[in-house]
């Protein structure tokens, strides 16, 4: 480091040295000089995140070359023990619908330079989230499933299907919300699909670091290494604090016992004089109850025209048109029906079946597209029935088909498939039965393992459930009985007994150490009252032990003068919004959709504002002040939060 900084130093003076050399000039540079070039010079190189990414972090995982800021003087850092100059890979293609048809990852598993193990998503992407992807009827934002990144124990990355509601920052990119938005916002959406793969990645092995390298047309691509230790199993020291963060104090109290310049401290004088303080905790076991809505657990989202509730813990779905002769289909028509269903809950689905089905003349009933049931005769394929179109009357069936093992968490479609022949109707119904009782969940949250671990601290004193079992130290042989106690309210109430509810304690621990003696500040005491601004007063000790009283002319150092704000510049681009949420795209449900993000911008040395492209610039270079408007905004989400929630206020 000492090397590093001295190279940096001289990289910065030199030119100016040789400069005033060869001007015939002796070369005096003052101390703000010399800092305003070396400011200069680190700001060149890591004044934004991009230019750090770029000479910094990126060259440090690849094992790359990493410059003093002159660029003359080089090294290698070694901070990981794999690299990988392309870690990942992932590869986009937009259809013709706006949906990525094609969605392709590349990944290299075991840091050895190639790629080992190819992913390609089997479902076409409509929208892109922070952490996953939703995926609908193509070009259109209907029959919408939810779908999560993760990474398996091989390391293989893939999808799992989930509720929407545990994805965050959605946006709508295929043509049912404008046209060519995956084209024209390529890198915007390769490095949020890319950031959610490395989020999961990064979650599964913590140990793996990841830069982002760079975007080239529809691909982008990064490099990566394993950036916390060289072992093989991902539960370091470093996660293991992460996952339990009360195993640090113990740690760091068996790694200063092992240490030769902490004991010589501790065996100073400075250490004599011990104290002690006197920490309050509990250790309480938290108890709630819970009673679902049927809402929450499943739903119908579209499509069907009724949802019913014949039972309390029963909802019974209706899809279809069950009218009499309600469909005209000529010799042979084709008529699809489709619902979604959406299971947020499944732990509670006791069961989900097919109860009941007609139609006249022919039906197929299918999830997802599978095929669960058809009539009046076996039809399989997805052509025209079998035999002949028109059967002279309805067929009905009542087969409970069991539909539960298809009701995993997220959305999935019903889809009634019927051939009419001349006129008709049909009809299905998907009933599901809820477990909607009453739940106790607990757990315990000890707030006195930081102290119970360390072994300066002692238990001074604790009371269980009202009991004292220590007192001053020690124990009082005293032990509460199992209690039995009633938890929630209204109809949902449980009664639960324990050992314990409430644990209160009382912990002594030595936490200063210090000389007994106060310091003497009398000569403190002597400048800080003679001193004036031109007049510097002392009075020190001499070797006879008598005291000597100094005066001497005092100057501050030209300050120099300092901006008043470093000038920032406000802009705005134009932004059609596509965000995406449980309900649908927002803006479909807005009155107009388009809308404007806000940009802030450094200003160049030159007083220019660096505006991006499609941006018009609102507020030019200077010392803008926005804070009135940001706690507007922010008052305007707290308040429209609180609005969301029943409350209850005294008049």
């Amino acid at each position: 480091m000492t090397r590093w900084c001295a190279a940096l130093l001289l990289s910065v003076v030199s030119p100016l040295v040789l400069q005033a050399v060869a001007l015939g000039q002796e070369p005096v540079l003052s101390v703000q000089e010399r800092a305003r070039a070396a400011a200069a010079a680190s700001r060149a190189r890591t004044g934004d995140s991009d230019a750090l990414r770029s000479n910094v972090v990126t060259p440090g995982l690849a094992g790359q070359p990493i410059a003093t800021v002159d660029g003359k003087t080089s090294f290698t850092p070694a901070i990981s023990c794999q690299k990988s100059a392309t870690l990942l890979e992932l590869l986009v293609q937009p259809g013709a619908t706006g949906d990525l048809g094609q969605v392709r990852i590349a990944h290299d598993r075991d840091f050895d330079g190639a790629f080992d193990n190819q992913t390609q998503l089997p479902v076409p992407v409509s929208g892109v989230c922070a952490n996953g992807v939703i995926a609908c009827n193509p070009g259109t934002w209907e029959g919408c499933r939810a779908y999560a990144w993760n990474v398996d124990e091989s390391q293989k990355i893939g999808l799992t299907q989930t509720a929407m509601t545990q994805l965050a920052g959605c946006y709508c990119l295929n043509n049912s919300c404008g046209s060519n938005l995956a084209w024209g916002n390529m890198a915007g959406v390769l490095k949020d699909l890319g950031g959610g793969v490395v989020g999961a990645l990064t979650t599964a092995d913590p140990r793996i670091g990841v830069a982002q390298a760079q975007v080239e047309g529809p691909v982008i691509r990064y490099i990566g290494a394993q950036t916390t230790a060289c072992a093989t199993n991902p539960t370091v020291d470093q996660t293991r604090y992460k996952a339990a963060p009360t195993l640090l104090a113990g740690d760091a109290e068996a790694v200063a016992a092992a240490s030769s310049v902490f004991q010589a401290v501790k065996a100073s004088p400075a250490w004599f004089g011990k104290a002690q303080q006197v920490s309050v905790c509990t250790i309480n076991r938290e108890i709630s109850m819970s009673s679902p809505d049927p809402q929450t657990i499943i739903t119908r989202s579209s499509g069907g025209y009724a949802t019913m509730a014949p039972a309390p813990d029963r909802l019974s779905f209706l899809m279809g048109s069950p009218g009499d002769d309600s469909l005209k289909g000529g010799k042979c028509g084709l008529f699809d029906f489709r619902m979604t269903i959406d299971v947020g809950d499944g732990d509670r689905l006791k069961a989900v079946r097919l109860a009941r089905y007609y139609a006249d003349d022919w039906a197929q009933v299918r999830v997802d597209g599978q095929l669960v049931a058809s009539g009046p005769s076996p039809w399989t394929d997805m052509g025209l029935p079998p035999g002949k179109c028109e059967r002279g009357g309805p067929f009905n069936a009542a087969p409970a088909v069991d539909l539960t093992p298809f009701m995993t968490p997220g959305s999935h479609e019903i889809w009634l498939r019927v051939a009419v022949g001349d006129e008709g109707e049909a009809f299905a119904q998907i009933d599901a039965d809820l477990d909607l009782a009453c739940r106790a969940s607990e757990r315990v949250v000890d707030l006195c393992a930081g102290y119970a671990g360390q072994s300066h601290c002692h238990l001074k004193d604790e009371t269980v459930d009202g009991v004292a079992t220590f007192r001053s130290g020690v124990g009082t042989g005293l032990s509460p009985l199992p209690q039995t106690r009633t938890v929630g309210t209204g109809t949902c109430t449980t009664q639960l007994t324990r050992d314990f509810f409430l644990r209160e304690r009382r912990y002594a621990c030595t936490i200063d150490t210090g000389v007994q003696t106060p310091p003497d500040l009398s000569r403190s005491a002597y400048i800080i009252d003679r001193s004036t601004e031109t007049l510097l007063a002392d009075r020190a000790r001499t070797e006879d032990g008598g005291v000597a009283q100094t005066t001497r002319p005092f100057a501050l150092p030209e300050r120099g003068s300092v901006p008043a704000c470093e000038p920032i510049c406000k802009t705005r681009a134009a932004r059609v919004n596509s965000d995406a949420a449980p309900d649908g795209v927002v803006g479909a449900l807005q009155n107009s959709p388009q809308g404007w993000d806000t940009y802030y911008h450094a200003c160049t040395a030159d007083n220019v504002c660096p505006a991006g492209d499609g941006e018009e610039i609102v507020s030019a270079c200077g010392c803008l002040d926005d804070f009135p408007q940001a706690v507007a905004m922010m008052q305007t989400v707290r308040l429209a939060g609180a609005d969301l929630v029943c409350t209850a206020s005294a008049p």
